[in-house]
């Protein structure tokens, strides 16, 4: 299971900082990270951090968005500034593990009020 929290209300400009913690009967990760699904449209890809470090991110973010993970706690965070309307969505907690494959948290909303 993956458990998300942080999600909110926010003015344009604002800040919020996502958390996701897996439990205990999630292992072998490989990679943790974030989705984001807006009203009538797809869900697409945040933000990505692998066991090595690196990171992906999606250009709509960058600069803006910050992701980190902690391995021995299996918790990733993603540190959202410089909030616009258009980051309006449900955030979704993502995991890969060997294995078993991928893994979705329940989602939390965020809302950017302009």
């Amino acid at each position: 299971q993956l458990v998300e929290s942080g999600g909110g209300l926010v003015q344009a400009g604002g800040s919020l900082r996502l958390s996701c913690a897996a439990t205990r009967a999630i292992f072998s990760i490989d990679t943790m990270g974030w989705y984001r699904q807006a009203d009538g449209k797809q869900r697409e890809l945040v933000a990505l951090i692998r066991n090595d470090g690196s990171t992906n991110y999606a250009d709509s973010v960058k600069g803006r968005f910050t992701i980190s993970r902690d391995y021995a706690k299996k918790m990733v965070w993603l540190q959202m500034n410089s909030l616009k309307p258009e980051d309006t969505a449900v955030y979704y907690c993502y995991c890969h593990r060997v294995g078993p494959g991928d893994s979705w948290g329940q989602g939390t909303q965020v809302t950017v009020s302009s």
